[in-house]
């Protein structure tokens, strides 16, 4: 941890151990969230951990906890109610999710599980199945995906109420009735055509994907050789059923280094 970021993260802590809740909060929404997960990693007092994390703004522990080690993250999900479980796990993006979950006891596991509403409950069980290194174990259920039959005007709608809590609202897949995908449109695309305009009808049906079952490895090749931010995958019957992000692909560079590493 850099001597400035850590220099920083102390003041933070002074600032709530001292009862200044409100200055706290102010310099923790000010503060990276993965700065203060290494600020966090270097606490050792668990209490302390614990009480520093249950301090953060509601608006960003969600992103802190995805940044910090699975021991504490193992801590925090112990020690959390079932409420503030389910909050924090409403909270993260599913892939994040899921690599925790992938890390954790089988207690935590079924704590999470037990607390989580059905549609999330499958939907995490659904890519805890996935095969290991597979496209579909490192993939993201949030995306925004677009009927054909929708109008210009109707998409923008529909990402204005959606779209905040997907990793990304630049690039939309266009399915069928079915979920098959077709096609894939951008932001840029909707702004240079009529609201009246229909999806079926601007977008492009030429669409780079995965498989669910196919090899992260495979993944990688694609992001690099088309030069991609995201990435669509269809199980077998072309459903779409996740996307995988430019930052996913980072992910999977650097634990495949690690392994030729080690």
């Amino acid at each position: 941890m850099e001597e400035e970021i850590r220099k920083e993260f102390m003041e933070m802590i002074k600032l709530l151990e001292e009862g200044k809740l409100q200055e706290f909060k102010q310099k923790a929404t000010e503060c990276p969230p993965v700065d203060i997960a290494e600020g966090l990693e270097e606490i050792e007092d668990e209490g302390r951990v614990l009480r520093v994390f249950r301090m953060l703004p509601k608006d960003i522990s969600s992103d802190v906890f995805s940044y910090m080690t699975s021991e504490q993250q193992q801590l925090i999900a112990e020690s959390a109610t079932n409420a503030e479980l389910k909050a924090l796990v409403d909270d993260m993006f599913m892939d994040d999710t899921v690599d925790f979950l992938e890390e954790m006891p089988a207690n935590v596991v079924k704590k999470v599980l037990q607390n989580a509403d059905e549609g999330t409950r499958k939907t995490i069980n659904q890519f805890l199945n996935y095969p290991e290194n597979s496209a579909g174990s490192v993939m993201t259920a949030e995306y925004v995906g677009l009927k054909k039959n929708m109008t210009v005007e109707q998409a923008f709608d529909y990402i204005r109420k959606y779209g905040v809590d997907k990793e990304t609202i630049y690039t939309c897949y266009v399915m069928d009735e079915k979920r098959r995908l077709e096609g894939v449109v951008t932001v840029k695309d909707l702004l240079m055509n009529d609201y009246a305009a229909l999806m079926g009808d601007i977008m492009d049906p030429h669409v780079i994907k995965a498989y669910t079952t196919e090899d992260q490895e495979k993944v990688v090749e694609t992001f690099n050789e088309y030069n991609l931010l995201s990435l669509p995958v269809v199980d077998g019957e072309d459903r779409l059923v996740g996307i995988i992000t430019v930052d996913d692909v980072m992910d999977v560079m650097e634990q495949e280094a690690t392994e030729d590493f080690e």
